[in-house]
């Protein structure tokens, strides 16, 4: 609630958001910034990403943070997985995804691959961009800062 709804109130209260309105994170904020966009429809005109965490279901950080916050129940974790809901997103908001090659977590942890395929299969459109040479710094970030606030 803090983030989708008390955070927004508080910066369109004082500065001239509301119609410009955009999301954006790193790593699990990534992932946090996709399921907001996902699951709040009309709220957001831009999303995007860095290095994010995309199919926490599928891997190992994603299924012990489900376990520890949402219980055993796999089910109850899919309405927590952006991958799981680009199916049932009800707005194709494009979303834009910088991922560093050299990312040391990007095979077994953050599988960019495997969410653009699910977006690829259910029509949603995504520009995932894959840089040589970078990994999840904030080098990264400064880099390619600039495509996220345009």
């Amino acid at each position: 609630d803090y983030v989708t709804a008390e955070l927004p109130a508080l910066i369109e209260a004082e500065f001239a958001a509301n119609a410009r309105r955009s999301i954006m994170g790193h790593s699990m904020g990534g992932h946090g910034a996709l399921i907001a966009a996902l699951k709040l429809p009309g709220r957001y005109r831009a999303v995007s990403a860095f290095s994010p965490i995309v199919a926490p279901m599928s891997v190992p950080w994603g299924q012990k943070a489900y376990v520890a916050y949402l219980g055993s129940d796999e089910g109850a974790w899919a309405a927590w997985d952006a991958r799981a809901l680009l199916e049932g997103a009800t707005e194709r908001l494009p979303i834009l995804i910088d991922q560093g090659l050299s990312d040391d977590f990007l095979g077994p942890q953050l599988q960019p691959e495997a969410f653009l395929a699910e977006a690829e299969r259910v029509g949603h459109p995504v520009d995932l961009r894959l840089h040589a040479g970078y990994d999840h710094s904030y080098y990264f970030i400064a880099s390619f800062i600039g495509a996220h606030i345009a």
